[in-house]
């Protein structure tokens, strides 16, 4: 009989045995590791990988990682490659084949054509001896004991071995690109991260409403103001400067201390120099305002001149929070 503590016990098998598997690639990483990172960062044309089965998703993922990483890479089925794909492949590529036994029967047919198409063939392999490692430029070293599966069958310590020595290539390579949050931002625009890094105050105001009192408009005019264009707060606006602002907030604390509002302007009840942000900082650099100041909306100015609002609540619509 199952029972949840023998669930848990294999779970925790499981993860240890590949966490083993991992930690020994360490021992394996050595100058080919080396000169396969640098050849790939000098080549003028692209990395290549392919694989076949599990070793194909896996090649798919790293070839995720590169590219969003700024290696431009691209994955090829070996299966495919053998009906017509090869096509894919330029004399300045560089090719990384993925397999975990390096003596497949796709993987003998296709290696010989590699070889002819691109400039150099790094194999991933967990077979040193085998066809692949014999016939590739460069191995890196993905040999494992045992499969984390019971019947040692399923892939899966070394998949998750090929996986890391794929983040490893890119992690390497980074470094050597100088590569920054602002470049991975680049290659990710609809991302959170790129949002955060990416969006300025400017592209959140396109449509954004303006809401204009001048110091000398009365009460009832502020609270038109405010209550029409739906902000909560209305710019204070004096020679094309902006010289205070009147929050919902404000509104209110006036009505609870005063019995009369008659004669009242909007310069008796603003707050002067407000906080401020240019059409050009970055999103981020808003919204950090707004925390250290516990407000809920700056004056967007750009020359000194008013631009408009930007609230939270729009900062928080994009998820970059």
């Amino acid at each position: 009989m199952i029972t949840k503590e023998n669930i848990l016990a294999t779970a925790k098998k499981t993860i240890l045995s590949e966490s083993e598997s991992i930690k020994k690639l360490v021992d394996y990483l050595d100058h080919q590791f080396v000169e396969a990172v640098e050849t790939i960062y000098n080549t003028k044309g692209r990395l290549v990988i392919t694989g076949i089965g599990k070793s194909a998703i896996i090649a798919q993922k790293i070839v995720a990682t590169l590219n969003s990483t700024g290696t431009p890479s691209l994955f090829l089925h070996a299966s495919e490659a053998i009906h017509g794909d090869l096509g894919m492949i330029q004399k300045e590529d560089i090719i990384i084949c993925i397999s975990k036994s390096g003596n497949s029967p796709e993987i003998k047919v296709l290696v010989p054509f590699l070889k002819e198409y691109g400039q150099t063939l790094i194999a991933i392999t967990g077979n040193m001896t085998s066809f692949l490692a014999k016939s590739s430029d460069l191995v890196l070293d993905t040999t494992i004991e045992s499969e984390a599966c019971p019947n040692n069958l399923a892939p899966t310590n070394s998949t998750t071995a090929q996986l890391v020595m794929g983040d490893a290539l890119a992690v390497c390579l980074m470094k050597l690109r100088d590569f920054k949050s602002a470049d991975f931002a680049k290659y990710h625009p609809g991302g959170a991260l790129g949002k955060k890094l990416l969006l300025r105050v400017k592209d959140m105001l396109e449509n954004a409403l303006k809401p204009i009192v001048t110091p000398d408009s009365s009460i009832k005019k502020v609270i038109f103001e405010i209550s029409e264009k739906r902000l909560g707060v209305t710019a204070v606006i004096e020679n094309n400067k902006v010289v205070g602002i009147i929050t919902d907030g404000d509104i209110r604390r006036m009505l609870n201390d005063r019995d009369s509002i008659a004669g009242l302007t909007a310069q008796d009840i603003m707050t002067k120099n407000p906080k401020m942000i240019t059409t050009e900082s970055m999103v981020m650099d808003a919204f950090n305002i707004m925390e250290d100041f516990s407000i809920t909306q700056l004056v967007v100015v750009d020359e000194g001149k008013f631009k408009g609002i930007l609230h939270l609540h729009d900062i928080l619509k994009e998820g970059i929070v």
